[in-house]
């Protein structure tokens, strides 16, 4: 049996949510896991340094702290507060109601998880155990390198990718539902995987399924498996999806396309973690994160009936959209030069760089495609090259309708705050966000390499949390 001290910080405290959580943490026969709530509370406002007095004398396993979103900068105040009296403490936040944007601002603040209602035994709980279960600090150095590893695939410089993208390493941390929209080729499966192996799952497996491509009538056999006697020719027991997923990660891709009463058991899988196999009343537990993703407007196929309000909004926690390629047109060749290097060396090919008119053929066309096409094109044409320079075929060779090529200045200016950013991005992940030590590894002073950093509004907190 493993026993927690649990800090529960009550600045709710009228809150019904706030008495159910009590009464739940109160109720637990968990076996495996034996709570001791301490409850910090007042009739008024929470001071900030009693709270941190109290949290450094009792020396919590786990906060709890419970809030609403109109008292959010009060929040905040006791956020930091307990993150410098504890600084290796897990927090989790308690939020009634709130926008996306209040629970990225509590974690970008040093929060590992939050919970909202309806509150759950089978939910709550197993939260606590992960976050409980290893020694503060101890996944930093893996996780750090698998960081590392996982950004690289996420490939571009642009503010609306970046904008995106800086999310990921703050919302793995937590297991709120995510969904990602972005067109085809975008890179939805990339964010999903980065999102896993990012978090504390990472030992547990991430599974992809694409939903579009299972039968109507095999839905819920692929996701929740079936015992012997579901159907005619089940002679034998198949676990699904979900129960593949347990411990980790389960990415549902167009997720819409899902028939309604499919929807309606997945909702009930999201909010009990609970499901029935095909063929048999009972009930199995799996705990699973799961991320879904849409090619198609979300709010069009709520609209339209195709996706169930319910289950959106119980997806739809935390929304990532990832900007097509033609809305990031300054990634072009960066990624066009990543996919060469990549197919150069994987076919044994010369190929280096690309003509003139080919970095403006394909600047100037649209990418329908996205990504995936264009990764496609740079395969096609390293496979058919023979030379270190080579000229891309995508249709578009001509001129009509460019736009002018940059001056020297412009084309010099552009890549040089292509790679400082790049340069600080990585710098600063290398050193967990400690400043003074990428200063000395980039032979700057601090002060110098401070204002290159505000320069291209690089948050220093978010590399340092990444690795918490």
């Amino acid at each position: 049996m493993r026993n927690v001290k649990l800090l529960l910080v009550n600045a709710d405290w009228r809150s019904n949510f706030t008495v159910a959580l009590r009464e739940m943490l109160d109720a637990s026969t968990n076996s495996a896991l034996n709570l001791r709530p301490e409850v910090f509370e007042q009739n008024g406002d929470i001071e900030p340094d009693g709270l941190a007095q109290f949290a450094s004398e009792l020396k919590p396993d786990l906060c709890i702290l419970m809030s609403k979103p109109p008292a959010r900068a009060r929040a905040a105040e006791l956020l930091a507060a307990l993150k410098a009296a504890a600084p290796a403490i897990p927090i989790i936040i308690g939020l009634k109601d709130g926008a996306p944007e209040h629970f990225v601002e509590f974690l970008n603040l040093g929060a590992v998880d939050f919970i909202t209602p309806p509150l759950r035994a089978t939910d709550v709980l197993p939260r606590i155990w992960r976050l409980t279960e290893d020694a503060p600090g101890a996944e930093a150095g893996p996780l750090s390198c698998v960081k590392r590893q996982e950004l690289k695939h996420l490939i571009g410089n642009s503010e609306a990718f970046l904008t995106e993208v800086n999310k990921i390493p703050i919302v793995a941390r937590c297991d709120a539902g995510v969904l990602i929209t972005g067109e085809t080729g975008t890179g939805k499966e990339l964010c999903a995987r980065a999102l896993h192996y990012l978090s504390l799952r990472s030992r547990g497996p991430f599974v992809p399924v694409n939903c579009g491509s299972i039968p109507h009538d095999l839905v819920e056999n692929e996701l929740f498996g079936h015992k012997p006697g579901a159907y005619t020719g089940a002679s034998t027991s198949e676990f699904g999806l979900v129960h593949e997923a347990d411990g980790g990660t389960l990415f549902l891709d167009e997720v819409d396309c899902l028939p309604l009463q499919s929807q309606v058991k997945l909702l009930r899988f999201l909010q009990d973690k609970v499901y029935k196999p095909l063929g048999t009343s009972k009930v199995c537990e799996a705990y699973v994160r799961v991320v879904a993703a849409m090619n198609v407007d979300a709010q069009e196929s709520v609209s339209s009936g195709r996706l169930r309000r319910d289950l959106y909004y119980r997806l739809n926690v935390i929304p990532l959209h990832l900007p097509p390629l033609r809305e990031r047109r300054e990634d072009i060749l960066l990624l066009a030069y990543h996919f060469l290097a990549k197919y150069a060396s994987e076919f044994d090919k010369p190929a280096r760089d690309f003509t003139a008119a080919t970095k403006r053929a394909l600047n100037c066309y649209d990418w329908p495609g996205n990504v995936r096409e264009l990764e496609h094109v740079i395969e096609r044409a390293v496979i058919f090259s023979d030379r270190p320079l080579i000229a891309v075929d995508v249709g578009i060779a001509g001129g009509e309708g460019q736009p002018p090529p940059e001056s020297f200045n412009e084309a010099k200016a552009k890549l040089i705050r292509q790679f400082e950013r790049t340069y600080l991005q990585d710098l600063l992940l290398t050193h967990h966000g400690n400043v003074s030590r990428a200063a000395r590894a980039a032979h700057k002073n601090r002060r110098v390499l401070w204002q290159l950093i505000r320069k291209h509004h690089i948050d220093v907190q978010r590399f340092r949390a990444g690795v918490a």
